[in-house]
């Protein structure tokens, strides 16, 4: 396959993935703004997370100067000239598979152009129109419907592998980034196994069920969420499928199979990420302490996208 084609396939699903991810995001930080506030989480608003996790902060604040909850979630949902938007994101999709429109199915390129004029007729409207939890429920359901599309009628050949390549390194990345954010909004009360308050409660389900785990976590371990139960489950569980080690081991899986030499280092950091997760607990995790081990994982998570790059999907 020409590397173009692969990099067209590769960011079109990780566009796709990344416009998911941020609606998730939305609509839990826009559920929990709502909530009385209690002075925890160093007096940070809810509605910054987003900015917080994507790094956008410095560029919304340039453009707007001031948090402002319509702004801000017109600026992630519909802003055209926010490259980090769903809008964006969804653009940009639509863009590589048009670019690859024989490589891919009818029914896939279908969902992926509707999905791309019906937002562009509900930014017609604004986000405070359409309803912002509706708004982040469509964006869910159209993913879904294009990973259905894909895994229902695509060969199983290069093609779909580096379709869910894409998948997989951007959900990698994402379930990192939310635990690390929501571990931090908690401050000290994160590392208490029997924080029983609702704030804590709320916190945690929020993750859970911005991950959609919160059916997977209740049963599982059947008792109040808590720090170290949701990190074994979001970076340990293979069942999960957004857990962390999830992600790799589908990664791992789909680059041994990837044909040439040229690959090996990223099969190779792949192999390692792998093993590393599955012969890791999270009793290790914890006494290396949380957040420092998230911060070390992001950076290879980064390094492993980056050797796809190199191997496959830079041209010759």
């Amino acid at each position: 396959m020409l590397s173009r084609t692969a990099s067209d396939l590769y960011w079109m699903s990780r566009y796709l993935e990344r416009a998911e991810n941020l609606a998730r995001m939305l609509d839990v930080s826009s559920s929990l703004s709502l909530m009385p506030q209690d002075g925890r989480g160093a007096g940070l608003d809810e509605m910054a997370m987003p900015l917080l996790i994507t790094g956008t902060l410095d560029a919304y604040l340039e453009r707007h100067g001031q948090l402002h909850a319509e702004r801000l979630l017109h600026f992630f949902a519909l802003d055209a000239e926010n490259p980090a938007s769903i809008y964006s994101c969804l653009g940009a999709a639509r863009a590589g598979a048009h670019a690859v429109r024989g490589r891919i199915t009818a029914d896939m390129w279908e969902n992926i152009n509707a999905t791309w004029l019906e937002i562009r007729g509900i930014a017609q409207q604004g986000i405070s129109r359409y309803g912002m939890s509706r708004f982040c429920e469509w964006v869910k359901e159209r993913s879904h419907l294009f990973r259905g599309a894909t895994y229902g009628t695509i060969m199983r050949h290069d093609a779909y592998r580096f379709i869910r390549l894409g998948t997989f390194i951007e959900r990698a990345d994402n379930t990192l980034r939310l635990l690390d954010a929501r571990y931090e909004m908690l401050g000290d009360k994160a590392e208490a196994v029997d924080d029983t308050t609702a704030h804590g409660y709320y916190q945690w389900s929020a993750l859970l069920r911005a991950l959609s785990s919160f059916e997977a976590y209740t049963e599982i371990y059947r008792d109040a969420p808590s720090a170290r139960n949701i990190a074994e489950l979001l970076l340990l569980r293979a069942d999960v499928p957004r857990s962390l080690r999830a992600c790799l081991e589908e990664m791992n899986s789909i680059l041994a199979v990837l044909p040439g030499s040229n690959g090996r280092p990223a099969q190779r950091l792949a192999a390692e990420l792998d093993a590393r997760l599955r012969y890791t607990s999270i009793d290790e995790i914890l006494d290396e302490g949380l957040h420092g081990w998230l911060n070390d994982f992001i950076p290879l998570v980064a390094q492993l996208g980056n050797a796809i790059h190199s191997a496959y999907l830079e041209a010759a």
